[in-house]
């Protein structure tokens, strides 16, 4: 019986080693108070989602080829919503102005909120064979969510990045972050 027990460990190590392989590591995470899981649904279930980049995710590699690859890979990654990723921009932008920023390789004290109204983000050098990215979900110019993420990838068709887009997706638009409308104690039956 206990060899029948390491063989069945052994082999359940042996499954979960190529999900470790591929695993990304997601950073901390930050939700603005303003921040509703409800809004993010309403603002894009069945619409255009747009997302912009900014830096050099493989240096080396043309940036127009890593923006081309990297989009199908947040479209099979993507959240619940029917939601469309694009490069897009409504013109003048829609009113909530809902966005998803990646950076890349950014700056140690890159801020969210200054990229959410626009200012340029500041970059540090990248490292060749790891795919860094500053998630931040934007409405206007605020940020309601953002987080990092990275892992070892050789180019943006890399399956890691993929799969790191699928965990990256479930922080920064988790639905276990909502507001709840103030109840008046007064109104309670």
């Amino acid at each position: 019986m206990r060899l029948t027990t390491r063989i069945g460990a052994v082999l359940a190590g042996l499954v979960a080693l190529p999900a470790l392989a591929l695993a990304a590591t997601i950073g901390g995470n930050y939700y603005a108070p303003q921040y509703d899981y409800r809004d993010f649904f309403a603002a894009t279930d069945g619409k255009n989602f747009p997302v912009i980049l900014a830096g050099d995710a493989f240096p080396g590699v043309d940036p127009g080829v890593v923006a081309r690859d990297l989009l199908p890979a947040m479209q099979r990654a993507k959240p619940r919503p029917a939601l469309t990723f694009t490069y897009d921009r409504p013109i003048p932008p829609a009113r909530p102005d809902y966005r998803l920023v990646l950076v890349f390789d950014p700056a140690n004290n890159l801020n969210a909120d200054p990229v959410c109204a626009g200012e340029p983000p500041r970059f540090k050098p990248g490292t060749r064979g790891r795919f860094y990215v500053y998630a931040i979900y934007c409405r206007n110019a605020q940020a309601l969510s953002f987080t990092t993420a990275w892992t070892q990838a050789t180019g943006p068709n890399d399956p890691r990045i993929e799969q790191l887009f699928r965990e990256l997706f479930m922080v920064v638009f988790t639905d276990q972050q909502q507001r709840f409308a103030q109840v008046n104690p007064m109104q309670i039956p």
